[in-house]
């Protein structure tokens, strides 16, 4: 099955629209990555708990809400996107993760 996948412009577009047809984010890094620098308003549930947190997405599933998973690069977040796809989910991976993101959208954001 091949996952999806969002371009960071696509998503930045995305995130500047009506509030209801904006995506859930999901970041699958790690607690310290994700103090470093996170998307605002991203879930953070690291890639290893997300099979067992994934009622905490339930409210998206049920919605049929877009779930954008992110990481760093972008291959954590194709895995992350694979296993919600299978479980009934919209589920797109940030191709390129928050670094390109950073790179082609938001210079502001601090890149590690």
């Amino acid at each position: 099955m091949s996952v999806p996948e969002i371009s960071p412009h696509e998503l930045a577009e995305r995130l500047r629209g009506p509030k209801e047809g904006r995506p859930v984010l999901v970041d699958v890094r790690t607690h310290s990555e994700h103090q470093l620098v996170a998307l605002p308003g991203s879930v953070l549930i690291p890639l290893h708990e997300l099979e067992e947190r994934m009622d905490e997405l339930e409210d998206a599933r049920e919605g049929g809400r877009e779930v954008v998973v992110y990481c760093h690069h972008g291959i954590r977040s194709l895995s992350g996107a694979a296993l919600l796809q299978s479980l009934g989910f919209n589920a797109r991976s940030l191709a390129g993760g928050i670094d390109l993101y950073a790179v082609t959208v938001d210079p502001t954001l601090p890149r590690y």
